[in-house]
């Protein structure tokens, strides 16, 4: 049916995964970090799940200053 070679295809994935990343570090760091209150760390983990590409953005660059191992 589609004649995409297996290398393509491969890139596509790698290529589409990337944005993914930062969010999934970002819910790890956020579940396993400690934070001021239980509160801010149950926003980052929301914000990381919900508003998936831009919460991990904004967990790497504001919440991961906020959390204290």
């Amino acid at each position: 049916m589609f004649d995409i070679p297996l290398s393509n295809v491969l890139l596509y994935l790698v290529l589409l995964s990337l944005p993914i990343l930062p969010n999934l570090w970002a819910i790890w760091h956020s579940f396993h970090a400690n934070f001021a209150t239980h509160q801010e760390k149950i926003i980052w983990i929301a914000v990381s799940v919900f508003i998936p590409v831009l919460g991990g953005a904004a967990y790497v660059i504001w919440g991961r200053k906020r959390a204290r191992r």
